[in-house]
């Protein structure tokens, strides 16, 4: 373990700036996980691989962490795959959720202290509706539960969006904005109806499933409790998921939902950001066919997670050569004191990168430094 030094100082997405990150002995952490109906790509790979360094820095300093890393397996995107396949979609989720998880171990991830799936939800889902509806911040409408952003001061304070901003954003991320039940286009739906071919719950609304924000919200309050010290994902997730999640749990329970936003930024292919609507998908399994999963470790960590950064061919090779450079070296704890203070500096992982590219050319082994980016030597 290190010495404290200053304290950690990272980049809050609602604040907008870098603010001091001085959590108690036990660190509470979500971050968005999969909907698995596809494999993991490297954009899911840098969010989870920036968390994961960001907790063995926290380990360093003597934290304990509790991060939670939710499976939705139940929303619009995976019930559409299965239909498309012609499978039921918890059969669906396990599959791609097992192929994830291998992905995810061979990256040398920390495990999620904890791993809840939507479905194991539907009673607090319930629970927690029922919270929002008596606070008067939801309404009936259509078979469907609405919250409504009118009667919540603070909605867009994540994200700091204009309406226009929110509007075009809700479109573009299944946020129905043409809803004609809706009392507001920015309204969204905490409880729905089930199509025919889609699972339903009984509910005091009528049966139905969870919309998409209802579930992050109550498997946090389930497993964490009110407030969470650090929470985040991709900037895609930043509107309309975060900023729902934050009103709907706000609502519900009258307390601060998160202390500390933090998103990681897109990794883009042929000037796109990566997605599965896109198809400019980079697959970490396919990666491992070829390459030694360190070195696609450090293709990751070689970026800050704030600054989005581009895919191309030469990626690889330069990281399994680095790889290769770093173990030779062998162990020791060379550029250690240069580590941890980048790191405690907004997560600065290049500017680490960089301390033991230097460590090792000066002839130092660098295996302690490399495993605090959680690069196996």
């Amino acid at each position: 373990m290190s010495d404290a030094g200053g304290p950690m100082r990272l980049w809050c997405t609602a604040r907008q700036k870098i603010l001091d990150f001085t959590p108690g002995p036990v660190v509470s952490m979500y971050t968005c996980g999969i909907t698995p109906y596809d494999a993991t790509h490297l954009g899911h790979a840098a969010v989870y691989v920036t968390y994961d360094v960001l907790q063995r820095r926290l380990r360093d300093l003597g934290h304990d962490t509790r991060c939670v890393r939710n499976i939705t397996d139940v929303d619009d995107s995976i019930l559409a795959k299965a239909r498309e396949l012609g499978v039921h979609y918890l059969d669906l989720a396990a599959a791609e959720t097992a192929r994830f998880d291998d992905d995810i171990r061979a990256l040398g991830l920390l495990p999620a202290w904890s791993e809840p799936r939507a479905t194991s939800a539907i009673a607090d889902i319930r629970g927690f509706i029922g919270m929002v509806l008596d606070r008067g911040h939801a309404y009936q409408a259509g078979g469907a539960v609405y919250f409504d952003v009118s009667t919540f001061d603070g909605f867009g304070s994540v994200s700091g969006y204009d309406r226009e901003q929110m509007l075009a954003y809700a479109a573009e991320r299944g946020g129905n904005v043409e809803d004609p039940h809706k009392r507001d286009a920015l309204d969204f739906v905490l409880w729905q109806p089930s199509l025919g071919d889609e699972p339903s719950w009984d509910s005091l609304w009528g049966p139905g499933r969870p919309g998409w924000h209802i579930e992050c919200s109550a498997l946090a309050l389930r497993e964490l409790g009110t407030t969470i010290d650090i929470h985040g994902g991709g900037t895609d997730l930043i509107f309309p998921h975060h900023e729902c999640e934050r009103a709907q749990s706000e609502a519900a329970t009258g307390e601060p939902f998160v202390r500390h936003w933090m998103h990681q930024a897109m990794v883009h292919m042929h000037g796109e950001k990566m997605s599965k609507s896109l198809g400019n998908l980079v697959f970490v399994s396919e990666l491992r066919k070829e390459w030694d999963v360190m070195a696609i470790r450090l293709v990751l960590v070689e970026n800050h997670y704030r600054t989005p950064w581009e895919w191309d061919d030469t990626r690889m090779p330069r990281a399994a050569d680095r790889l290769e450079r770093w173990r030779a070296a062998g162990p020791g704890s060379a550029a250690l004191a240069e580590v941890r203070p980048a790191l405690d500096d907004d997560l600065d992982t290049p500017t680490a990168v960089a301390a033991i590219d230097a460590a090792v050319d000066a002839g130092h082994g660098v295996g302690d430094a490399a495993a605090l980016l959680g690069v196996g030597l």
